[in-house]
């Protein structure tokens, strides 16, 4: 792929997912939260609908959600490793 094509993501992510087996790549892609995580970012999730989040919470909530979309990038990168070997 042409560098000049590729996001600031997948720039910075290249030399990662190049190391990554399919045996890992499977993982990353098969990774979930745990309960207890999951049940908390419903919770602010409701209240953040609900216009009724402390300004604590706000923050919690915003720290969360920027891990979850990192987290949503490693996976389809974790994917297209999946999709090469597959494909």
């Amino acid at each position: 792929m042409c560098m000049s094509t590729l996001t600031v993501s997948e720039r910075m992510l290249q030399p990662v997912t190049a190391c990554l087996t399919p045996e890992v790549a499977r993982r990353i892609v098969d990774a979930r939260l745990d309960a207890e995580t999951q049940t908390r970012i419903d919770e602010l999730a409701r209240k953040a609908n609900r216009g009724t989040l402390t300004a604590d919470e706000r923050d919690e909530y915003a720290e969360f959600v920027e891990y979850i979309d990192l987290i949503g990038v490693f996976k389809a990168q974790a994917r297209l490793v999946l999709h090469r070997r597959d494909g």
